[in-house]
Formats: structure tokens, sequence, C-alpha cells
């Protein structure tokens, strides 16, 4: 598992160094120069960093778009989001701890991807198979069919109505620039829709407690110091955690 996260990472690094290597010349010579050497006239000597290089750091700063616009972690972050809403424990977990969950979780639903992505893509560039621009041209290939899987066709019709692109013949003809936002589109339903599921339990112990304090005439008594418990005891009883988990990650499977 160690070594098929560290391919995920990779991955994801490369695609962004990818981005950057496309726009440089064709006849550019293969690998990346950390930097190069010059002798001034005093016999001095100079180190100036490459382009390369440079473009490479500033792709780099790409990657938590990508992250939020091209994978699972979106939906992953809003119903844990509201599954802690719908707990109503405050900040527990917190956010830190939400935001490491969704993200080892997607890199758990996305690693069929990122293997595609490192076996038709990465690893031929790294082999000098590749120019940056063929490799980025595969490697868009396994995201643009996880889009596709999880898109609705009622938000890629709008997308393509609103930018006056009606001509789009099939969903896989869609350019990247209505591809992405009808993506995130529809993972924001799609979360709201889980999370919406989650909060009914939830939101009925609350209202059979506030029902139950009003008729013994306890209404000083704020319902969620009663309910907190009781919820904590039902999301542990049914082990919560490992089936929202479950279903997330199904969620990204299913056809």
């Amino acid at each position: 598992m160690n070594r098929r996260l560290r391919i995920s990472l990779t991955t994801l690094g490369m695609i962004s160094a990818l981005l950057a290597l496309s726009t440089l010349p064709a006849q550019a010579a293969p690998g990346i120069e950390a930097f190069t050497v010059a002798t001034n006239g005093q016999g001095g000597q100079t180190y100036t960093v490459t382009i390369q290089v440079l473009a490479l750091m500033t792709a780099l700063t790409v990657l938590p778009a990508l992250l939020l616009s091209m994978t699972s972690f979106t939906r992953i972050m809003i119903v844990l989001a509201i599954l802690r809403q719908a707990l109503g424990a405050g900040q527990t977990p917190n956010n830190q701890v939400l935001l490491g969950i969704s993200l080892f979780l997607t890199l758990f639903t996305m690693l069929p991807v990122f293997e595609q992505v490192n076996e038709q893509a990465l690893q031929p560039y790294l082999k000098e198979q590749l120019a940056p621009g063929a490799a980025l041209e595969r490697a868009a290939v396994p995201f643009r069919e996880f889009m596709l899987r999880q898109t609705r066709e009622s938000d890629l019709e709008l997308f393509a109505r609103i930018s006056g692109k009606e001509e789009i013949s099939s969903p896989e003809e869609t350019p990247f620039s209505l591809l992405v936002p009808a993506f995130m589109t529809s993972e924001l339903k799609t979360a709201f829709q889980m999370g919406f599921l989650l909060f009914l339990p939830f939101l009925i112990i609350d209202l059979v407690v506030a029902a139950i304090l009003m008729s013994m005439g306890m209404m000083m008594l704020s319902p969620m110091i009663i309910s907190l418990p009781f919820k904590l005891l039902l999301f542990v009883l049914v082990d919560g955690w490992a089936l929202v988990v479950e279903t997330l990650a199904a969620s990204f499977f299913v056809e």
C-alpha cells in the first residue's frame, strides 16, 4: 500500500510538471537541469536557475486547484463536514482530522486513475518516449473518463448551453473547460444529497428530545445537550464511521 500511495503522490506532482513543461519549445533537451554555471571575466562563477525549474515550481501551485476540481476530494470533504454538523459535536473532529481523512480517502478512490496515468503517461515520459505535450494528453484521458462517470448529463448540457457549444455530439468530446465546472456542480449536488440522508436520523433524535423536554416543561434546557449523547451512542453502535467511509468510497466505483 505504501508503494501505491507513493505512486499516487508522484503521479499527481508530475501532472503539474507536465502542464508546465508542455509550454516549452519542442526542441528542448530532455531532462531538467537544476542550474547552469557561468564563469565571469574575473574567474568567478555564477549560478542561474533555468526556466524549466521555474516553470515546474510555479506549476506546483496548481495542485490544490486540481485536487478540488478534478478528484473526489470535494464530495468527501462536504459529506464529512455535514456529518459533523449533524452530530452537533462542535469542532470534533476538527478540520485537520477531516482534511486528513478526505485526502487519504481521495487517494484511495483515485488510485485506479493515478495508476493509469502512471502507466500510460508518466513512465513513458520519464523514459523519454513521450514529449511533454503528448504525455499530458495521455494523462488527461483517465481523468476525463473518471469525471464523465460522475457528471450528470443535465450539468453537461447546462454548461454547453451557457457557452454556446451545443453542437457537441457526445459527452466524450466535451472540452475540459466545460467538463470541469459540470463535474464540480454534479459533485456538489451529490454531496448535499448524501449529507441530507445522513442528517435525517440525527434530526429525528433532536425532535424527539425537544418534544420530551417541552412536555416536561423544561423549556430552558437546550435539547442539544441531551440529544448529543444519544446521537453519539447511535453513531457508535451502528459503526457510523465505517458506514460513511464505505458509502463514500463505493459511490465512486458504482457505474
